[in-house]
């Protein structure tokens, strides 16, 4: 449908660009993810150098990225620091959208706060014992021609860094579903770090309390318009997030076997980083990193092929099925990748242990954030769900569901 998935001196200049800032975040993320530190300085510096903005038409100063090149430098910074290309998850969804949206200054708009470096946070999971179907943020109108949003979130990933937050609510006066985009520095904004899982620590996740928090009217956009292939865009930030772990793990255990002085009079080499059983552990980690990242960029072309259906559809130039079709192509493409991937990025890294000595579980070493960001990123949107709506797929014909919630269920509290 017209759109070039990849432009390789495209995407090496940005890989030029962006490689400094990548090594300088890698060099940190160890210490931040064992001290718990936001990476804010970080996250302020990908932005001034127009990362937030690298799917932006260069016709309005981005860079003009395609899905391909935007999920190759997820990769790359999740190799970084897994825990950024996160927290960046909730903005390149927002700016999707939004790419999507009809031409217009509205549109316009969103596009110059992308280019200015501007992101957008998250918010969209309901706390508590809301039922699934129910959502309890609610849009109120202030009487004025604006609105005011009241509700808790968690899992408000992202939020923590942004200028905006884009809050899935309801509004009170038409019973609607919607995305208010709120300003985030204002009274009426409450986000608190408070993630306590032990991987993915410092992604900036936690609860978003929002009491009478201003929006105006232009800000609050209809659910039912959103970009059809947003669940599967936000599988594929988490993609990246894996197979960026797993190449920082081949990078990191690497290293260390390289430098390893000691061995066992039992190895079969006279030097650890010459054992053939040890260099073909990291030779199979680095096996899972490859088919990561290739796994990652065909589900980036299916995105792709959605993406470019959504602009054929709205010019006239294909039938409501075949742009259907593409966005049903992309869910099962990111859902496939998420089955293969979880166990075999998180059982890869696990194995890359194989590859040392006790030595390794050392805590200043931190080797073991590369398994817990992994296993942490693979917990969301179960994959063994993915893999039941695939065989009904394969078996059926049935597609995909491209929306869902997660709330209480038969009165019970549940888990969060």
């Amino acid at each position: 449908m017209g759109t070039t998935t990849l432009n390789p001196p495209r995407l090496q200049r940005l890989r030029e660009r962006f490689a400094p800032l990548f090594a300088d975040i890698a060099a940190g993320a160890s210490e931040r993810d064992a001290t718990r530190t936001l990476a804010r300085e970080q996250i302020k510096d990908l932005a001034a150098l127009g990362f937030g903005a690298l799917r932006v038409p260069e016709s309005h100063g981005g860079s003009g990225a395609t899905l391909p090149e935007l999920f190759a430098l997820l990769t790359e910074l999740a190799a970084a620091d897994p825990n950024i290309a996160q927290a960046l998850r909730g903005h390149f969804a927002f700016v999707e959208d939004r790419l999507v949206a009809p031409v217009g200054p509205g549109r316009d708009e969103w596009l110059e706060r992308f280019v200015s470096g501007e992101l957008v946070g998250n918010s969209w999971t309901e706390i508590g014992t809301v039922a699934l179907g129910e959502v309890n943020t609610k849009v109120v109108p202030d009487g004025k021609g604006g609105f005011a949003v009241n509700g808790r979130k968690y899992y408000s990933t992202g939020s923590i860094f942004a200028d905006w937050i884009d809050t899935y609510a309801e509004r009170t006066d038409t019973g609607q579903r919607v995305i208010a985009v709120v300003k985030a520095d204002q009274d009426g904004v409450e986000l608190g770090d408070d993630w306590d899982g032990f991987g993915q620590r410092t992604t900036g996740t936690g609860t978003a309390t929002f009491t009478g928090a201003a929006v105006a009217a232009e800000h609050v956009i209809d659910f039912d318009t959103r970009f059809k292939y947003q669940t599967a865009f936000y599988q594929g930030v988490l993609l990246a997030v894996l197979a960026g772990s797993a190449a920082a793990a081949e990078r990191d255990f690497a290293a260390e076997l390289a430098a390893r002085s000691r061995t066992f009079s039992h190895g079969a080499a006279a030097a650890a980083n010459e054992d053939p059983q040890l260099l073909q552990v990291i030779g199979e980690v680095s096996a899972v990193a490859f088919a990561a990242a290739a796994t990652v960029d065909s589900a980036a072309r299916a995105l792709q092929g959605a993406y470019d259906a959504a602009l054929a559809w709205r010019a006239g130039d294909i039938e409501l099925a075949a742009e259907e079709a593409a966005n049903d192509a992309a869910e099962l493409a990111t859902a496939q990748a998420q089955v293969v991937l979880t166990p075999l990025v998180v059982n890869g890294i696990s194995h890359a242990f194989d590859a040392l000595a006790a030595s390794a579980t050392s805590v200043s070493k931190n080797l073991d954030r590369h398994w817990r960001n992994a296993r942490t990123a693979g917990n969301h949107n179960p994959w063994v769900f993915k893999a039941r709506v695939i065989g009904a797929h394969s078996v059926h014909g049935r597609a995909l569901p491209r929306i869902w919630a997660i709330g209480a269920s038969g009165g019970s509290t549940g888990s969060k």
